[in-house]
């Protein structure tokens, strides 16, 4: 539980307090000092009766009662410390030190009894194994760097202390100030979800921070953490975050780090997908996300880039148009008119080339018809550096104007932050960001901009028949991939197209059901769950002769039950698949199709239950979109359709929690229909039965 000892403590006690400011307990009282902490400070030192100038007691038996206790002290002693503290009535703890659950068992014990210590007082406990906790009333970390703090600054909140430290370093750089620091630890009571279900639950839209960065390493209750930081956003909120830990060996080092549990890659990205929450890879992607969001909102796609260094423009040009970002030409009598105004040589098609010799001048008058002339521009870059020939303070502070007034955004990009370190940190001083790296910042922006909004928490029931979904699950009895006639009464209950098909151990009905619907035909073993891995899928069987000759074979490859046989449809092959994760419920993922799926690994993941938008957002993120609409003269699928599948394919599996793993593949798509091919379900019915057994 957040209280309000935690976030506006009037007393703060440190346990284990020191005169050596390189050990934590001397470190924090040093940061809280220094951070000019109005309230009153007591010190446990069995050494000392003064540290750092606060007066010092030997134990916690005998400090005065506090808001706010802060332990560095083995991880040993701080149960008996906790106790005796809550008993004398602190109501909040941070718990510097390690060697708790993330380490052994007899560790896991001792963070037990401090987390049933708070619990039973009504206390607020952040860590153990954290840096603390840093905001605009208190800064109790005993880390540096102590970041400029403002109340419109960024909220960080981190799973890993010294995460959070780098996470830091790379934003002070930046520019990049900071409303508070939250680094939870092995979070025995205060996570990730429970800080940002505090923000969300008692959001201030005129005093607090709009922006919230998260560094992840165990996402503890999923739908928590879907649910707040969905409702942050929609209020107006912009949330950026790292998972760490979603591969195996990730996860084997996040385990040893925090006691994390890790959750599948495609689980965590289908999360983030429905919360809106821009995913991020690194501590530079994430900072460069977070300055991004303290600049004005991006209403488009559409960049001008105005620099006076070419090789810079390109490789940006470059980056954004990777992204799906515009660099669009600049030409005809606008364009010739700013170029007249600069000097000979200067390029305008976009980038906007001032040259080496360019003025402030210059640069302001770019900028004036970038946002006032050429209405194909959404937003404007400037890449300014030196090679050490001049100062750049006059450049900079024509960029300082500029982004006063602006409507469209501007993004700096200044990489001279050696040469021209004294105007570069007079830029920041400013209350300005700076992008030093230009391909960082169109990653960064390329994510931003196709990230989804929050998904609508809406079930689309239309078409799909969930009482005979249910009737058909009831009546199945074993765990298992089940037979393809179930399989098929799913899909058609759900209102997902399925090809005509027919099986049977016996030959003359598979041929007889040939006959009626005509060659060529699609012959697939059933029993083997890899079929073509077994040679059990033949295509394009043309005559009688040929399929006798296939049914013979595949009745005699180990495993097999029957024949199926199915028209033979042409079209795109598609994919749709689903996985059931612990905590996160049904992935949904799509793609193209066929041996696509495996070799190209162009899959995009939704959280079930899905939403038309999030469905055709899933779509338009592949890299294979433009297949999808149709290229080099090949005509696409029908979008439409493809969604809708995907839409009603989760709202089976929201009615159908037994289904465990399924997959149709391929679906065929044409400009007109998609129509499920092959599909497999299997079903997990009687494990937590067996396991209460």
């Amino acid at each position: 539980m957040i209280n309000q000892q935690l976030l506006r403590p009037e007393s703060i006690i440190v346990v284990g307090a020191s005169n050596n400011i390189h050990k934590p307990g001397g470190a924090i009282l040093r940061n809280l000092l220094n951070g000019h902490y109005a309230g009153q400070l007591y010190a446990v030192n069995p050494k000392e009766t003064e540290v750092q100038g606060v007066k010092a007691y030997p134990t916690v038996q005998d400090v005065p009662t506090a808001d706010l206790a802060a332990l560095a002290i083995p991880a040993a002693a701080c149960p008996d410390a906790v106790e005796t503290l809550a008993e004398k009535g602190v109501k909040a703890f941070i718990i510097l030190s390690a060697g708790f659950g993330e380490e052994t068992h007899e560790g896991a014990l001792l963070e037990d009894r401090i987390r049933q210590a708070v619990d039973a007082h009504d206390a607020a406990l952040i860590g153990p194994n954290c840096i603390g906790l840093l905001n605009t009333w208190h800064h109790s970390v005993f880390s540096q760097p102590i970041p400029p703090l403002h109340p419109q600054g960024v909220d960080l909140i981190s799973s890993s202390g010294a995460t959070a430290v780098f996470i830091l370093e790379s934003a002070v750089s930046k520019g990049l100030q900071f409303n508070s620091v939250w680094s939870v630890g092995n979070a025995a009571q205060i996570g990730v979800e429970d800080v940002l279900a505090y923000m969300d639950e008692h959001f201030d839209p005129e005093q607090d921070s709009h922006i919230k960065l998260l560094y992840i390493e165990s996402i503890a209750d999923p739908d928590r953490l879907l649910l707040h930081a969905s409702s942050l956003i929609r209020k107006g909120c912009r949330i950026a975050a790292i998972k760490a830990g979603s591969s195996e060996s990730g996860s084997r080092a996040a385990s040893s780090h925090t006691g994390a549990i890790a959750s599948s890659d495609s689980a965590v990205e289908a999360l983030f997908r429905k919360a809106g929450i821009v995913r991020c890879f690194s501590r530079e992607e994430l900072t460069t996300v977070g300055c991004v969001f303290t600049l004005p909102e991006l209403r488009g796609r559409n960049f001008a880039i105005v620099t006076h260094a070419g090789g810079p423009g390109v490789m940006l040009t470059d980056a954004l148009s990777k992204g799906g970002l515009n660099v669009p030409k600049l030409e005809g009598p606008l364009a010739d008119e700013l170029k007249a105004q600069l000097y000979p040589g200067a390029a305008v098609g976009n980038p906007i080339d001032i040259l080496a010799t360019g003025t402030p001048e210059h640069l302001r008058l770019c900028l004036e018809y970038c946002e006032e002339r050429f209405d194909n521009i959404d937003a404007m870059m400037a890449i300014f550096g030196t090679p050490g020939l001049v100062q750049m303070f006059e450049m900079y502070n024509v960029l300082h104007e500029r982004m006063q007034t602006c409507r469209k955004p501007i993004f700096p990009i200044l990489p001279s932050v050696n040469t021209a370190g004294a105007e570069v940190a007079d830029f920041l001083a400013k209350g300005h960001v700076n992008f030093a790296d230009e391909v960082t910042l169109a990653t960064a922006l390329s994510r931003i901009v196709n990230a989804p909004r929050p998904a609508a928490n809406e079930i689309e029931l239309f078409g799909v028949d969930v009482p005979r979904i249910r009737r058909i699950i009831d009546s199945i009895q074993d765990d298992g991939y089940i037979p393809p006639y179930q399989v098929q009464a799913l899909l058609r209950s759900a209102g997902i197209p399925v090809v005509e098909e027919f099986v049977s151990i016996k030959k003359d009905e598979i041929l007889a059901f040939a006959r009626r619907t005509g060659f060529p035909v699609v012959a697939k073993v059933v029993g083997p769950v890899h079929k073509s891995d077994v040679g059990g899928v033949v295509l394009n069987i043309k005559t009688e002769q040929h399929l006798r000759l296939e049914f013979d074979r595949m009745m005699q490859i180990p495993g097999a039950t029957a024949v199926m046989v199915q028209p033979m449809l042409k079209g795109t092959e598609l994919f749709i698949g689903a996985k059931y994760e612990e905590k996160f419920g049904h992935v949904v993922l799509c793609g193209l199709g066929g041996i696509f799926v495996e070799v190209l690994k162009d899959v995009s993941s939704g959280l079930a239950p899905l939403g038309y938008e999030e469905a055709y957002s899933m779509i338009r993120s592949l890299r294979a979109y433009k297949i999808i609409q149709g290229t080099r003269g090949q005509r696409g699928v029908n979008e439409d359709k493809f969604a809708e599948i995907i839409v009603r394919l989760s709202t089976l599996l929201r009615f159908a929690t037994e289904i465990k793993e399924m997959d149709i593949n391929p679906l065929l798509a044409t400009e007109k229909h998609v129509i499920a091919v092959d599909a497999r379900i299997r079903i997990e019915k009687n494990r937590d039965s067996d396991e209460e057994n």
